[in-house]
């Protein structure tokens, strides 16, 4: 993308990136839900990749952003840009290059240039154009596939002028070309300057004209479902004038619905937006899934369309996708599959897997619509940057990624094993006992709480993943828990008589039996205890993350409504192993307030197990204008032990809140142990 690159260049120049390496589980016996043979097995799928620009070819210096889509029939189509003189963004007279597959990826045609750049060096550059930032969108209904792409002259994104004049070179352009034979041959480039970049007075902008724009590079889409079934939609980011006379980066869909013959731009929408994807959601709605331009928010905006990408609603941060500013993919993992069906509810989405470094490209899946969101595979360990994702052929999925800012654009295929495609969220903080870390996390995440709560007698499903950390064998044996099947010598159980150093595995076939005091309260406690003997010994109790039974609880980090909300124990310096806390005690803690929309809120708590916490009282979490990306720390609340707390070793942080005029929604924070 040629706006924030120049400022967040991390990789550039980089070569030699290492690979990812799959580690090999060591010997052992699991006596647990799955067979000891499958424990002393590499872990499952296939995985392979081969890098498609391995070398830079004259008259380029290096390649940049990849794109991908698949055709079907085996046909896979690659490209990327290939950049002259250096890795420089637009107005670096780039060329758009492309690599075709007829065999799902296997191997691929030779490289060549589809959208030639002109450096122009006789003349010292003074008519230089190029191409720069594809996007592919694929119309299956017809079989054309059209690449998008910034076309430059003497400006880029950052320098062009407000207007639409393609003469004009202060004046960045957008192009869209076509093919109808899967590739092979393009026909010429179409500007459509005018639609994407609305605004013909250079001298007086108005509300509305954007002044710089480009196609988030990747892959757009073709909606399946309900009314807009058909319709192309290609992503957009633009530096649009304001009413109050400001420019903002917003996101914007361009669609068509006459197979590409025309396009039309959607409307406008948040702020410090950047390179943005959509998915279309097993309702027909769209996810907008977007970089951001504040690298402060080290994560992913997202909105959602009702209309098929005319307009979004409300753009909020979704804390769970951590991303360093960089370009990502989304994409249906299952695109074939029938509306509101459970395979249609599963996402893959790509990118560099770190707060705050372009690194680790990883693939995680979310299997409720992008509510929640699975353990990140690794692609690619270390330095890595912009990625796109394609469904391939059945079972197959592939991602075009940047393994370096030179000569790495790196193809990577795996199937749907490997990807582990509906591994439940990322469980809490492991709890170490001898060495040996467990944790656990409820499996069922795509079950609709709220139109489907537990009843007692209901069994919430559960899994354990257990690592030894020692430098020796260890035996892990749970010796109490609220699960079944889970303590020896019941079949089905988590105990490991042999786990090897450094190894690890999943004990998923827990159930909890759900009580009516839970039901009653809304959630449960995973609540166990294991023995490890061997090179380490020890034994210790594990408390997992409170698991909610009905809608409207969230846990840990809350987003109601835009603003995110988490907790945590402000005495973390006291131990409480060797100094517990007794009846009566009071126990400090904190809550972190997060406005992450464009509009200014009240924050109110409604109810909770801290004082002062409610409002009216004094040291109360009430604030009552929260600006547009406001944030506040509530250091106030206290917890009160009760002797009950005291008899289980531990409490739930349980709090409600309101936004606005929005109904109350309730916050489970991460068990506080008190012994």
């Amino acid at each position: 993308m040629p706006f924030i690159d120049h400022q967040r260049r991390g990789l550039a120049g980089r070569a030699g990136i290492a690979s990812l390496g799959v580690a090999a589980l060591l010997a052992g016996t699991f006596l647990g839900s799955m067979p000891a043979s499958a424990a002393l097995s590499d872990p499952p799928g296939t995985f392979a990749e081969q890098n498609l620009a391995p070398t830079v070819v004259s008259p380029f210096a290096a390649y940049r952003i990849p794109a991908l889509s698949y055709l079907g029939n085996g046909v896979v189509v690659a490209a990327w840009d290939g950049r002259p003189t250096s890795a420089a963004d637009s107005p670096n007279p780039n060329s758009i290059v492309m690599r075709r597959s007829t065999d799902n990826g296997e191997t691929w045609d030779a490289q060549r240039t589809i959208l030639a750049g002109n450096l122009d060096a006789a003349n010292g550059g003074a008519n230089k154009t190029g191409y720069s930032d594809p996007s592919f969108v694929f119309d299956a209904e017809v079989n054309k596939l059209f690449v998008f792409s910034v076309y430059s002259k003497s400006t880029g994104f950052i320098a062009s002028v407000f207007g639409n004049d393609d003469a004009n070179r202060n004046v960045i352009s957008a192009q869209v070309s076509e093919s109808s034979d899967g590739g092979i041959t393009w026909g010429a480039p179409r500007l459509i300057t005018e639609v994407v970049k609305p605004g013909n007075n250079a001298a007086s902008p108005q509300p509305g004209d954007v002044r710089g724009m480009f196609a988030s590079s990747g892959e757009g889409i073709q909606l399946k479902y309900g009314q807009y079934a058909g319709r192309l939609v290609q992503q957009f980011a633009g530096d649009v004038r304001q009413a109050d006379g400001s420019n903002a980066i917003q996101a914007y869909s361009v669609y068509s619905d006459d197979h590409g013959v025309t396009w039309k731009k959607g409307d406008n929408v948040g702020t410090r937006m950047d390179e943005n994807k959509t998915v279309e959601l097993s309702d027909g709605r769209i996810m907008l899934n977007s970089r951001s331009n504040n690298a402060a928010d080290n994560a992913r905006k997202v909105a959602y369309s009702n209309d098929g990408g005319q307009s979004y609603g409300p753009v909020t941060l979704d804390i769970n996708l951590v991303d360093p500013a960089n370009n990502a993919a989304i994409a249906r993992l299952f695109p074939e599959a029938p509306a509101g069906s459970a395979d249609s509810k599963k996402l893959i989405f790509t990118n560099t897997n770190d707060a705050n470094v372009r690194q680790n490209v990883s693939a995680r899946v979310s299997c409720d619509d992008g509510k929640t969101w699975g353990v990140p595979r690794t692609i690619r360990a270390g330095s890595s940057a912009y990625s796109t994702v394609a469904r391939l052929e059945s079972g197959q999925i592939g991602v075009l990624y940047e393994s370096n800012f030179v000569n790495g654009i790196s193809f990577a295929k795996f199937n749907d094993a490997w990807l582990n495609s509906c591994t439940p969220p990322v469980p809490a903080e492991p709890t170490t006992i001898a060495g040996v870390t467990i944790a656990g996390l409820a499996t069922d995440t795509s079950r609709d709480l709220a139109a489907n709560p537990y009843k007692a007698g209901d069994m919430v499903p559960y899994s354990f993943t257990v690592t030894n950390k020692n430098a020796g064998t260890v035996a892990v044996t749970p010796s109490a828990g609220n699960f079944a099947p889970f303590l020896p010598p019941a079949a089905g159980n988590c105990r490991y008589t042999a786990l090897p150093a450094g190894s690890s595995y999943n004990c998923s076939g827990q159930n909890h039996t759900v009580t009516a005091a839970e039901v009653n309260q809304g959630y449960f406690v995973p609540d166990t205890s294991w023995s490890i003997t061997g090179a380490a010994t020890g034994s210790g109790k594990v408390l997992g993350r409170p698991v909610p039974l009905k809608g409207g609880i969230q846990t840990p980090t809350a987003n109601f409504s835009g603003v995110t909300i988490a907790g945590t124990r402000t005495d973390t310096a006291r131990n409480v192993t060797s100094q517990p806390y007794v009846a009566g005690e009071k126990v400090g803690y904190s809550f972190a307030v997060k406005n992450t929309t464009a509009a200014t809120l009240t924050v109110t708590p409604t109810a909770g197990n801290f004082a002062p916490f409610v409002a009216p009282g004094t040291g109360n979490c009430r604030y009552t204008a929260l600006n547009a990306a406001g944030s506040y720390n509530c250091t106030t609340p206290q917890y009160t032990v009760t002797a009950a707390d005291v008899a289980r070793g531990y409490f739930v942080p349980d709090t409600s809140w309101s936004i606005g005029t929005s109904a109350a929604q309730r916050l489970l924070g991460e068990v506080v142990k008190i012994k």
